[in-house]
């Protein structure tokens, strides 16, 4: 076999020595802008405000986000101060003083901020309506004096709160998307998971209609990822963990 022409494997050389040569300012990469949102968790016993991060770029229309950080918010769920509403946004001020140092100040005002209380502010709205309302007032004005673009507080109904649940599980599984060898997104071929919610009081099985099967009335519609998905919850009430206790005890005493 024939040597390269030696003038080819000099001409080679000096290319490679040229590109190592040159500064990457000389080939300036635009970086993907990077947005923020803010969602306060209000559950029975605390509330965890979380900050979520995702670029412009979107796999079939849905964005791609990640939890960055969080923060825990001193003291007991929002239902628990109905008699002392004006306590509830005093408490959530560090939390909030925290985000505006973790998201930059420029994007303060682009920063969509969402609150949603769930079991037990449901249970004091059926029990006590006025004073569920009286707190989500406080909360309303306390999340609206911050610099976000407060989007609103609410109450989950209980097939949202798990129909939540159920996305968050399969997009932490992975199965709405991939990552190829390539670093692109891509279909990930995987089915999707039911979710069993252990309650105090209840259990809760959150699955996926099949397609061709007739979807429940009470049930949830969600379009991701370039897919439709109707996800419905099964209610198994008195199968909670305080029920599992007691008979974890009974049969321990026996």
């Amino acid at each position: 076999r024939e040597l390269l022409p030696p003038w080819l494997v000099i001409a080679a050389g000096l290319t490679g020595i040229v590109l190592l040569c040159v500064s990457t300012k000389d080939v300036p990469i635009t970086p993907l802008r990077t947005k923020y949102g803010i969602v306060l968790d209000a559950g029975p016993s605390r509330t965890i405000l979380f900050i979520y991060q995702w670029t412009t770029t979107k796999a079939n229309k849905t964005g791609v986000i990640r939890e960055c950080s969080s923060c825990p918010v001193q003291g007991l769920g929002v239902s628990n101060y109905s008699d002392s509403p004006q306590k509830v946004g005093k408490n959530l001020e560090p939390c909030l003083n925290w985000a505006q140092k973790e998201i930059p100040a420029e994007q303060h005002s682009q920063t969509p901020l969402y609150l949603g209380a769930t079991a037990s502010m449901r249970q004091l709205n059926l029990t006590h309506p006025t004073l569920s309302d009286g707190l989500l007032a406080a909360l309303t004005v306390a999340l609206k004096s911050t610099p976000f673009d407060f989007q609103g507080a609410q109450i989950l109904s209980s097939p949202d709160e798990e129909a939540f649940n159920w996305v968050a599980v399969n997009y932490v599984l992975e199965n709405f998307f991939k990552y190829d060898w390539r670093g692109q997104l891509v279909p990930s071929g995987k089915g999707m998971v039911g979710v069993l919610s252990m309650r105090g009081t209840s259990a809760h099985l959150t699955s996926k209609v099949e397609e061709g099967n007739q979807a429940p009335k009470e049930g949830v519609r969600l379009q991701l990822y370039g897919q439709t998905h109707n996800v419905y919850t099964h209610h198994c009430p008195c199968h909670g963990t305080d029920q599992l206790r007691s008979r974890l005890l009974s049969m321990l005493i026996q």
